[in-house]
Order: structure tokens, then sequence, then C-alpha cells
């Protein structure tokens, strides 16, 4: 507790001497339960992760724009014999102007790289690594935004190696139609040892899309298709050689009333070439893109989805390497903050609303 005093300080004297200040707090839960069954498979691994996180934050408002917060992350994995398998402090500067977004400090990952496909960060990411240690600037209007963001994975000491992301993602819409890109860059250096002889691997991956996307028409909360391009830059610098995975890259969503649709289909060259090497260190992203050719379909139902509480289920077909894997998943979360210019959410309707009365 008293590594965090100063900060508490910190907060207290900036309410006192900044001028038209206020004291704001957020609260999130998240519970996850992600059944993976991937039995035989080369490329996934069958396992089932569960847990539970708890995100306080309090902070300072001034201008309706400015903000600090101060908070952590604290998890429990279910069936640990560990109180918190987990935690993080969560301290970071928010700018919430228009049209611009900026954060820098350590930033709960919800925030800034919740728009990144599975190819770039696997659904785990978000339940183990919840947050990001960096800085992150969009610019936005509507549906249209462009960013840049670096997230500091690996402090450089005589064990562990240095190791970061530097990304940037946008979307582009014309009436019905989009283009959007995504990408990143992920830099794994040395330890502080010179006197081990030890690789350094530069990663990349790019995506870029086109696609149509008819949300709102005929009641579909979402009624959206795209169809892109990915290629994958790795490169082990003592060994000199850059390999180009490339590949195709379609997505298809539908969600009405409560009943959802999420078919993601992938055709090309295997990415993740040094997949195995430094204890599977090297990608984020979902293994199974190692694969030559995968569909997933993914079946899901919103029981509740309001801005404060969600809960979903979702029903997954996995089709690769000549066979079908199932997975099964549940979330619930819910989001509470004292925040007055939170974007305003339209009341959703349920399928199932006016069966039983």
């Amino acid at each position: 507790m008293r590594k965090y005093a100063w900060v508490i300080g910190l907060l207290l004297g900036m309410y006192f001497f900044l001028p038209a200040q206020s004291i704001a707090w957020k609260v999130g839960v998240h519970s996850f339960f992600d059944n993976k069954e991937f039995g035989g498979s080369t490329t996934q691994i069958p396992q089932t992760m569960a847990g539970v996180h708890l995100a306080p934050e309090i902070g300072i408002v001034w201008e309706d724009k400015h903000r600090i917060f101060a908070g952590t992350d604290l998890m429990h994995e279910y069936g640990s014999n560990d109180v918190l398998t987990y935690y993080a402090p969560l301290i970071y500067y928010e700018y919430a102007g228009n049209p611009f977004r900026f954060y820098a400090g350590v930033i709960p990952r919800s925030l800034a790289l919740d728009k990144y496909p599975r190819m770039f960060f696997q659904d785990s990411i978000m339940n183990f690594r919840p947050v990001i240690n960096g800085i992150f600037w969009e610019y936005g209007s509507g549906d249209n935004y462009a960013n840049v963001w670096l997230d500091w994975t690996g402090r450089q000491t005589y064990t562990q190696r240095e190791a970061f992301f530097m990304g940037w993602s946008g979307r582009y819409n014309y009436g019905p139609f989009y283009a959007q890109h995504f990408g990143y860059m992920f830099h794994f250096a040395k330890t502080k040892n010179p006197a081990v002889d030890e690789s350094i691997h530069d990663n990349g991956l790019m995506l870029t899309s086109l696609g149509i996307d008819w949300a709102g028409r005929a009641g579909f909360e979402k009624m959206e298709a795209n169809f892109g391009w990915s290629i994958g830059l790795d490169r082990d610098r003592g060994l000199g050689v850059w390999h180009k995975p490339q590949g195709i890259l379609s997505e298809i969503k539908i969600e009405y009333k409560g009943l959802g649709f999420f078919n993601t289909y992938y055709k090309g060259n295997s990415q993740q070439v040094y997949y195995g090497d430094h204890g599977n260190e090297l990608y984020w992203g979902d293994p199974v893109y190692r694969s030559k050719e995968y569909d997933r379909m993914d079946l899901y139902i919103c029981f509740i989805k309001t801005s404060v509480v969600k809960l979903k289920f979702i029903y997954s077909l996995h089709f690769m390497e000549n066979r079908l894997y199932h997975e099964q998943a549940f979330y619930a979360t819910f989001d509470l903050s004292n925040l007055k210019n939170r974007k305003p959410q339209k009341k959703y309707d349920y399928v199932w609303e006016h069966w039983f009365f």
C-alpha cells in the first residue's frame, strides 16, 4: 500500500490546487470462462481458462477534458490457490477532447486496442494482459479514426529481454463502404548480460481491408462484411533473412436483437514463422494462423447488453487441419463510472423480449 501512497497524495494535491476540478471514479468487473477443445491440433492446445477481474479507479478531472486516474487491476483465476493470480497498477493521463484522444501511462487495454483482430491479439490477451504500458494517440470523428500507440512489454534486466510493440491503425468510411488498416511491429531485443550471445527479433504484421457496413438497417445491430490482405514481416537479425508470409482474411458480422454470427476466414502462408522460439514469446496473435487455411464461426447470444452490464455466451466452430474443433465461452462485464460525457447508448431490443409477456 505504501508503494502507491505518493499517487494518492498527488491526486489530493491536484484536487485542491487545480481550477474547476472534480473527483472521478470507475469500477470494472470482468468475468470470463473459455473452454477450448483442440485435442489433436498441431497449432492450438486444448485448455480451459476462467477467472474474474476487479479494476477500481479514482481520478481527477479538470476542464472536462483532462483526467488523471490511479487504480489497480486484480485478477483471480478460478481453481488457483492464490488469492491474486495477477495484479497491475493503473496510472494514466487521459485527454478526452474532440477530435483527439490521448492516453499515457499504464492504460486499460480495452480503452485503446479493442478493435484489433485476433490475428494480432488472441482473446486471452485481454484476460491475462489487460493493460498496456506506454502511450496511445487517436484522431477521430464518428467511425473515422487514425491512431498510433506504443506498448512497452519488457524492461531490460540481466534476466529479462527488452521488448515492445509499436502500432498504428485506422478506418475511413464513405457511405456504407469503408477501408481499414491494422499494423504493428514487435521488437524483441537482448538482456543486459553482454556475455550471452542472444538473437534479436523484429516481427511485424499488417492487415488492410475493404468492407461494407449496413448496421442499423432492418433492425440489425451489426451487418458487415470485409475482405483484406495480410502480410507478416519476421526477422531473426542473426540470420539476416526476412520472412514475408501473406494471405487473405475475410470477416462477416451479423447481430440481430441479441443473436449474433461472426465468421472469420484465412487462407495463405503460415504466419508466426518463429513461433517456437524463446518460449513462444514472440507472437501475441492467435496461433491458429500458423495454419494455411482456417475458418472460425462464432454463434453468440447477448443476454444483456447495456452501457453498464454485458452478458454474452459464444459457441465457436474452428475448421482447420482437415478437422473441426469446438470452443465455448461466457463473458460477464460490469462497467460503472461517474464520468458525465460517456456516449449514450440506445435501448437494445431482444428477439425474446415479448415472448412471455
